[in-house]
Order: C-alpha cells, then structure tokens, then sequence
C-alpha cells in the first residue's frame, strides 16, 4: 500500500515562503509522475505542478516564477518551494504520484496567507 504524508504547511504572511514536503512509503516504487495540487474552499481541487519521469516541470499560470516542484527519487521525497505567497494561494495541498496505471493522494496539509 503506498502512503503519502505531506508537511510544511502553516499560516504564513503574504510575501513569505514555506516548502512543502512529501513522503512517498517505501512501496511506492517505480513512480511515473508527481504533483503537487491545492484546493481552496469552495473551489475545484487544481493542479499547482508536475513533474515528469524526464524531470520536466510544468506550472499553473499563476504560480509560475513563484513556486518550484523537485523531488529527491533516491529518499522518495517530493518537494513544493513557494515563494512570494498570495492569500489567493490559501489552500490545502495535496501531494499526488502515479505509479504504473494507479494514482495515489496524501492527506493534504493546510497552508493559509494572511493579507
């Protein structure tokens, strides 16, 4: 069973930063794809990053420039550094992998701008 578990999350000043972590279980061998994505409240849950098995990146408009998605494959950790927060960025984060032909989510963790 893989298990992913997000930290980093917190309430932060516009302005500020916070790095988002995920931890993929041990059984999570082989992973494809990473996301990360963000549901606010009352909005549809949206994709923020992704990145590829060729470590291609690709970004939602309005964090581009602001926001970076790594990962370090050999300790199956998957990274979010965000930079230049918003309020509008106020969401729960949810950390995503594909591996094969299944996807899997972790339990998301909150992060809050305030104005």
């Amino acid at each position: 069973q893989v298990q992913l578990v997000e930290s980093g999350g917190g309430l932060v000043q516009a302005g500020g930063s916070l790095r988002l972590s995920c931890t993929a279980s041990a059984s999570a061998r082989g992973i494809n794809t990473n996301a990360w994505y963000r549901q606010a409240p009352g909005k549809q849950r949206e994709r923020v990053a992704i990145i590829g098995s060729s470590g291609s990146t690709d970004y939602l408009d309005s964090v581009k420039g602001r926001f970076t998605i790594s990962r370090d494959s050999a300790k199956n950790m998957l990274y979010l550094q965000m930079n230049s927060l918003k309020p509008e960025d106020t969401a729960v984060y949810y950390c995503y992998v594909v591996i094969g032909y299944k996807d899997y989510w972790g339990q998301g963790t909150q992060v809050t701008v305030s104005s």
